[in-house]
């Protein structure tokens, strides 16, 4: 073990490099708030992962999740009768149907202010501990409960406000999310303790990835919120029942999404081996991209067998989703070595691919001018770098406590 972890510990000094590499300015680079993040990120994944209360907590979230998913079950259960087999759930019924429960649940929180002063709170204490921009660390927050578009969406007049530098290190940190309400649809299909533990660390490495790529100096008298969240009068809210009408609308649009991209990229990906398969019979895309991630798979501590397997699933998430990979890997990621299961599972936490980037320059068209959008499309490369490097590093911080 002693030789992987060194090696673990080499590929987070690898991946810290990289971004120093490709930053857009290195003498801008706030060494400082840097160190500060990474000791934070140390300290919360050995809490998270390695400490008993850590453990208890995670645990009693995990138990939470699953236990709203269990309830909600029982909607599914009415709704399609036989088709609900306990023995042997299909995605749609054991990963999907539960985000019509969750992802109302979360807006509730978010119309009677519960969600937005955690929100809040949590913003203000990263922003003072890091030292990053207090609007950086509110969205960085944000995103992780809420998700990146809608995130986006009501803080265009923020957008507005910023340079075009800072509507990019936005769009960078929009590519590392998840969000709140599909964790449960998470927790379904790969050990709920990673999972939870990925979101806060997942947290911390998006401001350190966009603080060493795309290092911004903020003047004290721009580093404001212009609005943070769907800030609303009171007598102008929409009424409670239309509101949690178009939430559950919205969650049931959610599932036909996610079904709708799963369906076309496994099929596409297959398609493309298919293809591949008419040059060499070995060739595929998995084992294409594979090659690509391979050195990555490799520093995050792994035998050589391992990290194989895991680069052909760092490919195949960028290329498709993470839904594609789980619903891959759930029936046998418990077979797995403890340090395999947690760096695969922490990596594929997020919605870094190569759909989200679409989505992301989407959401920015309808938010800012023509000369920021510009400058976010021409930047897309540091957009898919950005949430790489997130995943990789938040891999490699869990990884160095599970063995």
């Amino acid at each position: 073990m002693s030789m992987y972890l060194i090696i673990n510990i080499i590929g987070l000094i690898v991946f810290l490099g990289i971004g120093w590499l490709f930053s857009k300015d290195r003498k801008a680079i706030n060494w400082k708030t840097v160190g500060i993040m990474v000791v934070l990120n140390l300290l919360l994944a050995w809490f998270l992962v390695s400490s008993s209360a850590g453990r208890a907590g995670v645990k009693a979230a995990a138990d939470g999740f699953a236990w709203i998913v269990n309830v909600s079950a029982k909607g599914t259960v009415f709704a399609l009768g036989g088709w609900y087999n306990t023995k042997n759930l299909n995605f749609i019924c054991s990963a999907l149907m539960p985000i019509l429960m969750i992802v109302p649940l979360f807006d509730i929180l978010n119309y009677i202010g519960v969600l937005p002063w955690i929100i809040k709170w949590i913003g203000r204490g990263l922003s003072f501990i890091t030292g990053e921009p207090k609007f950086e660390s509110f969205f960085a927050v944000e995103m992780m409960f809420l998700g990146n578009t809608e995130v986006l969406a009501v803080s265009g007049m923020q957008m507005r406000a910023m340079n075009k530098e800072r509507n990019l290190t936005v769009a960078m940190m929009s590519m590392s999310c998840v969000t709140a309400s599909i964790l449960g649809a998470y927790i379904e299909m790969m050990p709920g303790q990673f999972i939870l533990t990925a979101v806060p660390i997942n947290i911390i490495n998006s401001l350190i990835a966009v603080s060493m790529l795309n290092p911004v100096t903020v003047p004290a008298e721009d580093d404001t919120i212009e609005k943070v969240g769907a800030e609303v009068e009171s007598d102008k809210r929409e009424p409670f029942f239309s509101f949690l009408g178009d939430s559950i609308l919205g969650a049931g649009k959610l599932i036909l999404i996610i079904i709708a991209n799963v369906v076309a990229f496994v099929a596409l990906a297959a398609l493309i081996d298919a293809i591949l398969a008419l040059f060499w019979k070995d060739l595929s895309l998995e084992s294409i991209l594979g090659v690509v991630m391979f050195p990555f798979s490799w520093l995050l501590g792994l035998p050589v067998h391992e990290a194989w397997m895991l680069s052909q699933d760092m490919g195949m998430k960028l290329i498709t989703n993470e839904f594609v990979v789980m619903g891959k890997v759930t029936g046998e990621i418990n077979s797995y070595t403890p340090h395999l299961r947690a760096v695969l599972t922490v990596f594929v936490t997020s919605f870094a691919n190569f759909g989200t980037l679409g989505m992301i320059i989407g959401a920015f068209k309808g938010l800012v001018d023509k000369e920021k959008n510009d400058y976010i499309a021409s930047n897309i490369g540091y957009l898919m770098l950005s949430g790489i490097l997130v995943s990789l590093l938040s891999a490699a911080f869990v990884g160095l406590f599970v063995w």
